[in-house]
């Protein structure tokens, strides 16, 4: 017997022209425009699953749910990739759209478990990990086993990263804002490791649309 196909994978990123998603300290509110947020919402309805991580959830607060006018459709699943369950119980996710689901490492304490689902959240523990942080990889296996068959990454540079290094993304939603922060900005992705170029995994732009004063590029992933 086989077992679950992968769920397809986007990646959504927002950043400056020079690929930076926050300034040194860590504004980012607003690179992009509202045309590029109601496109992200648009996004997220046409997934079954937004996966984030801790550290967007600490910096940013999201709701990561679809809020359009009118909208009635279903709202995606979320899912929070929190090792160590630091998600505060005041986080916007508590406050409604869809299922929320964290996982987090095979140690956390039974009561730490206990106070997020009392918030009315599920939690799976992975005893798989990428350094010090849960597996991705192993999270995205996780989703596959509930039946989320197409995911949305909206995370950090970390997350990001993570998600091409194990070759897990099929596509890049790309928005970029017409601004330049510099050197020390923050990047949209972490380290990669690579060593030659020809390691370096290639996608190719299949969409490139206005979005407002923004630019919005679609790439997807060009596997041999």
């Amino acid at each position: 017997m086989t077992g679950p196909v992968r769920p397809s994978v986007t990646l959504k990123l927002a950043t400056s022209l020079d690929g930076k998603i926050a300034l040194a300290n860590g504004q980012s509110r607003w690179i992009t425009g509202e045309a590029s947020r109601q496109a992200v919402h648009q996004l997220r309805g046409a997934h079954d699953v937004i996966l984030t991580g801790v550290g967007t959830v600490l910096a940013d607060d999201p709701q990561l749910t679809v809020r359009l006018p009118g909208y009635t459709g279903n709202q995606p699943g979320r899912v929070v990739l929190d090792t160590r369950l630091r998600t505060p119980d005041t986080a916007r996710l508590f406050e409604g759209g869809g299922p929320l689901l964290f996982v987090c490492g095979a140690d956390v304490p039974v009561h730490t478990r206990a106070a997020i689902e009392a918030r009315g959240a599920n939690v799976v523990s992975i005893n798989r990990y990428d350094g010090p942080h849960t597996s991705l990889k192993a999270a995205i296996e996780k989703i596959a086993d509930l039946d989320g068959q197409s995911i949305m990454i909206e995370a950090g540079a970390r997350i990001a990263a993570s998600a091409i290094k194990h070759d897990l993304v099929d596509q890049i939603e790309w928005f970029r804002g017409p601004m330049l922060l510099g050197g020390d900005g923050l990047p949209v992705m972490a380290a990669l490791g690579l060593e030659r170029l020809d390691e370096a995994p290639i996608f190719e732009r299949t969409g490139v649309v206005e979005c407002g004063a923004d630019l919005h590029e679609t790439y997807t992933r060009k596997r041999a």
